[in-house]
């Protein structure tokens, strides 16, 4: 009778878990996202009372399919721009046709209201493959802007994010971009910036004490950043040297913000700010040499500041590597010197590799080798780390300190601005001053100057020494997304 009454208790508590393991769940908040958009969405969305809700449509992949409208489709989309989609959806790519393999969201031309958002900030963070989040005119605010950047941050693998069509009150635009963004592209056209978010945007780029490693692509085509704006983002590139492309094209901008930008890639001199903070790194980057590389633990390294080596700290640690004073440590200090030559020898081309390559500090530091053990690490990531201000190229003339400039972008887009034929005479001289490395592509169509002009030819002529791809001297150049067109684009 016992065994019956245990038997008894033991298939109720059986069937108990299973109606408990099967039960769904009752709020939004209880909810697990399983990584599969189609089904999280419309689950999350009934739990959270959404009346009309979105469908979600697969975006077939294509090769022409970039993710960024064109420029003539935007210009034509620009008229439409005060009605609202009838049919709200969200359009995703999956990877290999895996519904738990979504690497590209699109939402486009409705307006997107908190709650909608909501969901949307539960879901996207799960999915592990998601690359790029597209928004065009999705009726953002400050705060659900907020909200969404805090959801982008979340998301591990997104490198790719189009904002447009989605102005802001408080243009904070540059939060996308804070110091410890993960983005490498990013696109904010049509969003009405000024000077107040070129401001923004250009401390995010750089600073003195900080500066943006990952970003990549910046389009900020078809704003109203002009001159006053120009001159925000030129600081930011002082010294920003990740950045590879970045497209101001349509922003009102005349040959004052024209000549700022043009300066940064050139030789420019250094500001008083600068010089003191290029004081201080060399200062901190003596220190560190004073204490032995032989003496120094594993234990502690990792407190050493990353930072480049003056000559002079390395021609006193060649030195005082080749006078050993204690016997017993002849074996160690003996195979030193030649560390520390191939470090001064090696240095310097490193520093003009990276300056001139800089994709390689987009997704981790150059050089560095994970076969290698810990200690050979933190030795390249030494000599290879590169910092604006210590630049090796750095030189002291007539009474200033002379930066050779930045020669990390590779393209920039002015067209459809206000320039003269006295910006390029400006942009010219900073060419000649980058030599062989820095700007590969300068698209200056639909500007106020002729296109016959001497200045243009011979700008054209030097971007097609650079990039013999390019068919500059015939007329024939690539736009913006790669179509064939006849412009006067150097």
């Amino acid at each position: 009778m016992k065994k019956r009454v245990e038997k008894y208790l033991k298939e109720k508590a059986d069937k108990v878990d299973c109606v408990t393991d099967e039960e769904p769940p009752k709020t939004a908040d209880d909810y697990q996202c399983s990584g599969n958009l189609e089904q999280d969405f419309t689950k999350l969305c009934k739990l959270m009372a959404v009346k009309d809700i979105p469908s979600v449509k697969i975006k077939q992949s294509t090769s022409t399919n970039r993710g960024v409208m064109e420029d003539n489709q935007f210009q034509t989309s620009l008229s439409q721009m005060t009605t609202w989609s009838s049919k709200p959806c969200l359009r995703i790519e999956l990877e290999k046709e895996d519904h738990s393999c979504v690497k590209e969201v699109k939402i486009s031309g409705w307006k997107m209201d908190e709650v909608v958002l909501q969901v949307l900030s539960r879901i996207l963070p799960s999915l592990s493959n998601l690359q790029c989040l597209h928004m065009w005119r999705v009726g953002l605010t400050d705060y659900t802007f907020t909200s969404m950047r805090n959801t982008v941050s979340l998301c591990s693998n997104l490198r790719k994010v189009v904002l447009e069509g989605n102005p802001l009150a408080e243009q904070s635009y540059h939060l996308l971009i804070a110091e410890d963004s993960m983005l490498t592209d990013l696109s904010l056209r049509n969003n009405r910036i000024g000077e107040e978010g070129a401001c923004l945007i250009g401390l995010a780029l750089s600073t003195v004490h900080s500066a943006n490693k990952n970003l990549l692509s910046l389009n900020l085509a078809f704003n109203s950043i002009g001159d006053a704006g120009a001159i925000h983002i030129s600081q930011g590139l002082r010294l920003n040297r990740s950045l590879l492309c970045l497209s101001l094209s349509y922003n009102q901008i005349g040959d004052n913000g024209a000549a700022h930008l043009a300066e940064v890639l050139g030789p420019f001199a250094l500001t008083h700010e600068e010089i003191v903070e290029r004081r201080k790194l060399l200062l901190k980057g003596e220190e560190s040499t004073m204490v032995q590389p032989s003496l120094v633990s594993l234990a502690d390294s990792h407190e050493r500041p990353l930072s480049v080596r003056s000559s002079s700290s390395l021609d006193r640690l060649n030195k005082s590597t080749k006078n050993p004073t204690k016997k017993k440590d002849n074996p160690k200090k003996e195979e030193k010197p030649a560390a520390g030559q191939a470090t001064k020898k090696e240095e310097p081309k490193v520093a003009k590799k990276d300056n001139k390559f800089p994709r390689v500090q987009a997704g981790k530091i150059a050089g560095k080798d994970n076969n290698l053990p810990v200690s050979e690490q933190e030795r390249v990531d030494v000599v290879e780390t590169v910092i604006p201000l210590l630049d090796p190229g750095i030189v002291h003339t007539g009474g200033k300190v002379i930066h050779p400039g930045n020669t990390c972008l590779t393209s920039l887009n002015l067209s459809g601005n206000k320039l003269s034929e006295q910006s390029l005479r400006m942009f010219l001289s900073s060419l000649e001053g980058q030599g062989e490395g820095g700007l590969l592509r300068l698209s200056l169509n639909r500007n106020q100057f002729p296109s016959d002009c001497d200045t243009l030819l011979k700008i054209q002529e030097m971007m097609s020494l650079r990039d013999p791809l390019k068919k500059n001297l015939s007329g024939q150049v690539d736009d913006e997304h790669g179509e064939p067109k006849t412009t006067n684009e150097a």
